[in-house]
């Protein structure tokens, strides 16, 4: 048990300070733009001992404070005075577990992606060049029950290969080297979204050739680009 957890704000130590501060900024960021609404959703960040940050449940992600984010360690238990967690802590475990890297994981319901899972549109399709460069595409889990050890089972395999997923029918999870990088993911998600939902509501859509897609993923390393991309690894597919 941490001292902050005890005697609050003055004994949290610069990283959990800032990380508390970094959860509310980002959980008001998803709030305004509209990838969240009402209590829905939930937000975590790693800390350098292990231990992990997250949002409490039934919190209004749009209007939290640095007091109100819980503690656990790496097994999920609260540690000292903490809110219970979000209900949904297990899948942010299991991103933890199965992937060293990543620091921090974002739950939300954008519209327009979700809707396209609704629809059993296949996000990993490859037709815009910007995406199929970075992150490649976005691989759908098969659908699990919110709230239950069926959610984390229905991630484990593509996290292991994707930092940024949807839950078929019920929301998105991206991954991130800090809470910053997995909103970014999200922000890319949503505005990909956006434009696949236009493209399909005029008419058929198009996806890039084969001969394109291997341009593009090849010039990935003269780009800049070293993280994981969904169509390199043929995660889902």
């Amino acid at each position: 048990m941490s001292a902050a957890d005890v005697t609050g704000p003055r004994s949290w130590n610069d990283e959990e300070a800032r990380l508390r501060r970094g959860i509310c900024e980002v959980g008001r960021m998803c709030y305004d733009k509209g990838l969240i609404d009402a209590a829905a959703g939930n937000i975590s960040a790693r800390q350098a001992d292990g231990t992990i940050l997250i949002t409490p449940a039934g919190a209004m992600k749009g209007c939290m404070a640095p007091e109100h984010i819980s503690h656990m360690d790496a097994d999920g238990r609260l540690l000292g005075n903490s809110q219970r967690a979000s209900t949904e802590t297990g899948m942010h475990l299991t991103v933890y577990r199965e992937r060293p890297d990543v620091r921090a994981v974002l739950h939300c319901h954008p519209p327009h992606a979700v809707a396209l899972t609704i629809a059993g549109v296949d996000l990993q399709t490859p037709v815009i060049p910007e995406i199929v460069v970075t992150i490649g595409g976005i691989p759908t889990a098969n659908y699990a029950t919110p709230g239950t050890e069926e959610l984390p089972d229905s991630i484990r395999d593509l996290v292991r290969c994707s930092d940024s997923l949807m839950l078929k029918m019920h929301g998105s999870l991206t991954l991130g080297s800090n809470l910053l990088d997995a909103f970014k993911k999200l922000d890319m998600l949503e505005h990909m979204a956006k434009i696949l939902w236009m493209a399909h509501a005029i008419g058929h859509v198009q996806p890039l050739s084969p001969d394109a897609v291997k341009k593009l993923l090849d010039s990935r390393s003269e780009l800049g680009f070293t993280g994981t991309n969904t169509l390199e690894n043929r995660c889902g597919l």
